[in-house]
C-alpha cells in the first residue's frame, strides 16, 4: 500500500523543518523523514554543541588571566569536564527537542522515524512503507570525512561527532586537520587543560584563507601552547602501549607525534550514498554531493536538494537561505536563486575570524584594480579596554565601483562585526556609506569607517 503526500522532507537539518512548516501552513500534506536526531548537524554535533563547549573553555582561560584584570582567584582553575558536558548536552539537547515538537505540531506534516530510500523519482520507502509525493525534498547532511590513512583501522580515533560524547579530559589530543573544526577544537580543549597538537598536511593553516590570516591564526594558537606539525603529507597511526602515534613523514619514521587520544577533522561527506538516488536517476558530483541548479532543483523534476548534501555551502546559515531560496520560488513566486548570495562564514576560536565576500588571493586573480586597508586590532579601543588586542580587520574595495569586495576580521567580536559590512556588499552600495557613517563609541565596530577612510592600492 502507498501512502499518498503533496510533499516528502528527508531530513530535519537546518532547511528541511522550515520548509515543512511553510509548507504545512499552505495546506500540503508532508512526510518528515528523520532516521536518527532532529536537528541534523548544528543542533546535535555542530554548532550549538561546539558553541557551548567553546564558551565554557573560554571562561576557564579568562579565569586564568583574572590577575589581568585585577581580579584575584584563590587556588588553581580547574575544568569539571563531567559539568562541561552537562550543559552541553542540555543546551544541545533543548534545541533537539524543540525542532522535534516543532514538527509533531504541524497541522498537515506526518513524522517517520527511519532510513529513507528512493524507489523511483516519486516514491521513498521507509520503515517497509512506500510514501509517495510529487515534490521531493533532500535535506540529508554531511558527516566527517574518515580518510585512506595507513593504520588508521589499527587505533581509535574521535570525529566531530563522537567528541559530543567526551566527558573527560585527554592528557594529550593530537588533531589531524588544520581548518575550522580542528583549530576550534584544538584551541577548546587546550583551554581545558590537554596538551594539544595539530597535524596539517599542508604548509599553512586554513589554506583557503589569505596567508596573513593564516599567519596571525598560528601565533594566536601557538602564544596559548598548542604545538602545530605543518607539511606532514604523508601521515600514518600507529599504537605505541597505550598511546597512539601519528607519524608525519613517510621517509622518516622518527618523524612524529605521540599522544593520548587522535581526533579527525579533516573534512566532511554528504550523506548521499545510501539514498538509493540511483532508483530516482539523481545525479551526484565524484564526491557524492547532489547536482543542483540555482534554485536548487536536481536535473529530476519535483526532486530538490537542500543543505549540507548539495555542496552549496556545507554552513547553517547556507542550509537555511536554500529553505528560503526554495520556499520563495515555490511558493511565494518570488525568483530567488543561490548565485544572489555572497558567501559568509566564521571561524570561531578566540578571537573569531568574521570573513565575507572574496579572499585578497581572489581579487588579485580576477585581474580588477582594488584598494585594501588593513589595521591591528592593538589600535581598537575597545579591544585594548577588553585585553583582548590580538588579530586586525582588513577590507578591500573595487577602485571602479567603490564596492567591497571582501573583509576578514579577525578579533574580538569580529564575527559581529563583519555583518556591517556584508549588509552594504548585499546592498550594491558603494564603501563610502560605512566610511561617512558615524558609529558608537567605545565598539569595535566604530573603527570600520576610519579603516576605510585609509585605502591603499592592492599591490
Amino acid at each position: 500500500m502507498t501512502v499518498r503526500f503533496d510533499a516528502i522532507i528527508i531530513g530535519t537539518g537546518q532547511a528541511g523543518p522550515a520548509l515543512a512548516a511553510r509548507l504545512s501552513d499552505s495546506g500540503m500534506k508532508v512526510a518528515i523523514i528523520e532516521r536518527k536526531l532532529f536537528g541534523g548537524t548544528c543542533v546535535n554535533t555542530g554548532c550549538v554543541p561546539t558553541k557551548t563547549l567553546v564558551a565554557s573553555a573560554y571562561a576557564a582561560h579568562l579565569a586564568r588571566r583574572a590577575a589581568e584584570y585585577g581580579v584575584a582567584i584563590a587556588g588553581a582553575v580547574n575544568v569539571d569536564m563531567k559539568r562541561v558536558k552537562a550543559r552541553k548536552d542540555e543546551i544541545s539537547g533543548h534545541f533537539n527537542k524543540g525542532v522535534e515538537n516543532w514538527m509533531q505540531g504541524l497541522a498537515h506534516g506526518t513524522i517517520y522515524r527511519g532510513h529513507a530510500r528512493f524507489e523511483s523519482p516519486r516514491t521513498v520507502r521507509v520503515n517497509g512503507e512506500l510514501l509517495e509525493a510529487d515534490k521531493i525534498f533532500i535535506n540529508a547532511g554531511g558527516r566527517a570525512l574518515v580518510p585512506p590513512m595507513p593504520g588508521l583501522d589499527q587505533v581509535p580515533y574521535l570525529t566531530n561527532s563522537t567528541m559530543m560524547g567526551v566527558d573527560f579530559l585527554p592528557e594529550h589530543l593530537i588533531i589531524i586537520g588544520g581548518s575550522y573544526i580542528g583549530l576550534e577544537f584544538g584551541q577548546m580543549y587546550r583551554r581545558f587543560g590537554s596538551n594539544v597538537t595539530i597535524v596539517e598536511k599542508g604548509p599553512r593553516l586554513i589554506a583557503r584563507e589569505d596567508e596573513d590570516i593564516s599567519k596571525a591564526i598560528q601565533e594566536i594558537l601557538e602564544r596559548e601552547g598548542i604545538l602545530l606539525r605543518l607539511n606532514a603529507e604523508c601521515m600514518t597511526a600507529h599504537k605505541e602501549g597505550d598511546r597512539i602515534a601519528v607519524g608525519l613523514d613517510c621517509a622518516d619514521a622518527s618523524r612524529q607525534v605521540v599522544g593520548s587520544h587522535l581526533l579527525l577533522a579533516v573534512g566532511r561527506v554528504p550523506n548521499t550514498g545510501d539514498l538509493g538516488l540511483d532508483k530516482a536517476g539523481v545525479e551526484t558530483d565524484k564526491s557524492g554531493y547532489i547536482k543542483v541548479d540555482d534554485q536548487l532543483r536536481t536535473n529530476v523534476p519535483g526532486i530538490w536538494a537542500l543543505g549540507d548534501c548539495n555542496g552549496k555551502g556545507a554552513f547553517t546559515h547556507t542550509s537555511y537561505n536554500d529553505f528560503e531560496i526554495v520556499a520563495a520560488n515555490l511558493l511565494d513566486h518570488n525568483r530567488r536563486r543561490v548565485s544572489d548570495r555572497i558567501m559568509t562564514y566564521a571561524l570561531f576560536i578566540d578571537p573569531p575570524l568574521g570573513r565575507a565576500g572574496m579572499t585578497e588571493a581572489q581579487v588579485k586573480a580576477s585581474g580588477r584594480k582594488a584598494l585594501v586597508a588593513t589595521r591591528p586590532m592593538t589600535r581598537v579601543a575597545r579591544a585594548v579596554e577588553k585585553g583582548e588586542t590580538q588579530g586586525f580587520m582588513k577590507v578591500i574595495v573595487d577602485a571602479e565601483t567603490k564596492g567591497i569586495l571582501g573583509a576578514a576580521i579577525l578579533g574580538v567580536t569580529g564575527d559581529e562585526v563583519i555583518h556591517t559590512l556584508l549588509d552594504v556588499m548585499y546592498a550594491k552600495a558603494p564603501y563610502t556609506i560605512v566610511s561617512r557613517a558615524m558609529h558608537i563609541h567605545p565598539t569595535v565596530s566604530e573603527l570600520l569607517p576610519t579603516l576605510l577612510q585609509g585605502l591603499q592600492p592592492l599591490a
